[in-house]
């Protein structure tokens, strides 16, 4: 569609976007409706009903849940080209977090309908959107076992490069627009240990800290400490 056309080469900086049949990513893109939230706006809550794929394109979301008693629980922070929402496509349960605009985003919903009439036409697609979830549960599955096993250090560098190259959806970028605060809630250590150690990497040369920034200056010596 032309209203959608300047998103498509967005999306296929994607590597699981890119990698779609060119059928598939045109179907996707033809159904697609566009989504603008402001920073701060919901664009669903946990239990909600499953509304579909979503791609962001433009902006940064912030990926969770909150308690009861108002404390937050940070899984991921998110920026373009990033799709989401996967889980819900497979067994049309409520959604299992709380998505918002970090800051002024733009989104392509694909609706729930539309995907699964598309997948009632052409089954063989099941295994295309298995593999964009596939690929969640392997970084879940990795998480929990660096919470458990690593120490405060090399699991803060390992989220950090997860977050660098965007979740395995694309090259490494430079900066990383994210916050200490945030980074301390994703890794649920304390403000003070995450400053400290992103203090010892910047004193190497490896990093630059700047308000709501962190900008990788060596991603070789990053990865090395990763080790």
């Amino acid at each position: 569609m032309p209203e959608h056309a300047h998103y498509r080469a967005r999306v296929r900086e994607g590597h699981w976007f890119s990698a779609l049949p060119a059928e598939l990513q045109d179907a996707l893109l033809a159904a697609a409706q566009v989504q603008h939230l402001e920073a701060g706006q919901r664009l669903f809550r946990r239990g909600d009903a499953a509304s579909g794929l979503y791609a962001l394109v433009e902006g940064a979301m912030r990926i969770g849940a909150v308690s009861q008693n108002g404390k937050e629980a940070l899984l991921t922070l998110i920026e373009p080209p990033y799709w989401f929402g996967e889980i819900s496509l497979f067994d049309g349960q409520p959604r299992t977090h709380d998505a918002f605009a970090e800051s002024a985003s733009t989104l392509l919903l694909v609706p729930q309908a539309s995907l699964l009439a598309l997948l009632e036409r052409e089954p063989r697609y099941w295994r295309d959107f298995a593999l964009l979830m596939s690929h969640k549960l392997r970084l879940a599955f990795n998480a929990l076992e660096e919470m458990s096993l690593l120490p405060a250090a090399p699991r803060l560098v390992r989220r950090l490069l997860l977050i660098a190259e965007n979740y395995g959806e694309g090259e490494p970028r430079r900066v990383i627009h994210l916050a200490q605060e945030q980074l301390a809630l994703m890794l649920a250590l304390s403000r003070q240990t995450t400053n400290q150690i992103l203090k010892e990497l910047e004193a190497q040369g490896i990093v630059r800290l700047t308000y709501g920034e962190i900008e990788i200056l060596d991603l070789q010596r990053l990865r090395g400490h990763a080790r």
